[in-house]
């Protein structure tokens, strides 16, 4: 079983662009880049719906995603810190009796 080939974002974005800009067909864009017309068809698509953030990449995240990474890991801090003064709490009403 042979590897997928992958792509940069720049080749992409130029098959993308010989269809839009340049008037080529989807089937003769993808041919004469050697490429499946699906696969194109599939990036013009993946383009128009991202809003610019289209081919990010592995591990890149868009800003939506990127904040509420953020906010889970700052949600998990403060529900350990909460747990830390129950605790504490706990601690010390047992040392004044």
């Amino acid at each position: 079983m042979a590897a997928r080939k992958k792509y940069s974002k720049e080749f992409k974005l130029d098959a993308i662009s010989l269809m839009i800009d340049q008037g080529y067909t989807r089937i003769e864009a993808a041919r004469s880049l050697g490429i499946q017309a699906n696969m194109l068809g599939r990036w013009v698509k993946e383009q128009q719906a991202d809003d610019g953030q289209a081919f990010r990449g592995n591990g890149k995240l868009t800003p939506e995603q990127a904040e509420i990474r953020q906010l889970k890991e700052e949600n998990r801090r403060l529900k350990m810190e909460k747990d830390i003064l129950k605790k504490a709490t706990v601690f010390f009403a047992k040392e004044t009796r």
